[in-house]
C-alpha cells in the first residue's frame, strides 16, 4: 500500500495501550482476510441471506473492479436495501478497494461518483472491527452508523463501547460523543462511567438446577453468586482449548 501523505489507511495500535485483565489477548482488529464474508456468509447470523454473501479479493483485479462498483453504488444507496447486512457488504468493498489500489485517494478515483475519502475511510474501518462486534452489527444489535464511531477508537475501548451499546442501549449520538472523548487520558469505560453507565453487569438465565447449586454454594462459602460466576468464567477463558478460532 502506498504512503500518500495524509491518505494512509490507519491501523489502531493493538489493545490501545490498556492490556486486558490477566494478560488475556483480545483481538481488537479484524483477523480474517480483507473482504472475506465471514459474518455475512454465516447462516447462524444472516439466515438464508448467507447464500448471497459476496466476497472481495484485493489481490484479484476483477474483484477489485467489482468492489469499486459496489462502493459507488453503496455511496449512492442504489444497490439494494440499506440494512445492516447490506452495509457490512459495502464496508467490505471499501476495505478491499483501498487494499487493492493502495490508498484512499486512488480508491475514491476508482469508485467515481460522489464517493469521498471520508466515506471510504469510515466504512473500511467498520470492516476492520473484530468479528465479535461485526456479528452484533449483522444481527441488528448495533447500528452500522454506531459501528462507524466504535471503529474510531482502538483496543479494548472498542469492546467496551460496543457492549455498552448492546447492554445500555446507547444511541448513535451518544456513541459519537463518547468516541470523541476517548484519548490517551480517557478510556471508553471512563467516558461511560461519567454518564452513569457501568460496564460489567449482565443478566443471565441459568438452568434451574444450576441456579439452585450456585445459590447453595455461594451461601455456604459466604460469597456473592456473581463473584463465583466471575471466577468460573476466568478459569474457563484461561483454558486456551475453549477459545474460538
Amino acid at each position: 500500500m502506498t504512503d500518500d501523505a495524509g491518505d494512509r489507511a490507519e491501523r489502531p495500535e493493538p489493545d490501545g495501550g490498556r492490556p486486558p485483565r490477566r494478560g488475556r489477548r483480545l483481538p481488537a482488529d479484524r483477523e480474517e482476510p480483507v473482504g472475506e464474508p465471514v459474518v455475512r456468509a454465516d447462516p447462524a447470523v444472516t439466515g438464508e441471506r448467507a447464500k448471497e454473501a459476496v466476497g472481495f479479493d484485493p489481490d484479484d483485479p476483477e474483484s477489485v473492479a467489482e468492489a469499486a462498483e459496489t462502493v459507488r453504488a453503496f455511496s449512492e444507496n442504489t444497490a439494494g436495501a440499506a440494512d445492516n447486512v447490506y452495509m457490512l457488504r459495502g464496508a467490505a468493498a471499501c476495505a478491499a478497494l483501498v487494499r487493492g489500489v493502495g490508498s484512499y485517494k486512488e480508491a475514491v478515483e476508482r469508485a467515481g461518483g460522489d464517493v469521498s475519502v471520508s466515506f471510504v475511510r469510515k466504512w473500511a474501518r467498520v470492516h476492520d472491527l473484530p468479528q465479535a462486534i461485526r456479528r452484533h452489527v449483522a444481527r441488528g444489535d448495533i447500528a452500522p452508523t454506531a459501528a462507524k464511531h466504535i471503529a474510531r477508537v482502538s483496543g479494548v475501548d472498542r469492546f467496551d463501547l460496543a457492549w455498552a451499546v448492546v447492554d445500555a442501549d446507547l444511541t448513535v449520538r451518544q456513541v459519537r460523543r463518547i468516541a470523541s472523548e476517548v484519548d490517551g487520558e480517557t478510556s471508553a469505560a471512563d467516558a461511560l462511567r461519567a454518564r452513569g453507565v457501568e460496564l460489567g453487569r449482565i443478566e443471565l438465565s441459568l438452568p434451574l438446577d444450576t441456579y439452585r447449586e450456585l445459590r447453595r454454594r455461594a451461601s455456604i462459602e459466604n460469597r456473592d453468586p456473581g463473584e463465583m460466576m466471575s471466577d468460573a468464567l476466568e478459569r474457563y477463558f484461561a483454558d486456551e482449548s475453549t477459545a474460538p478460532e
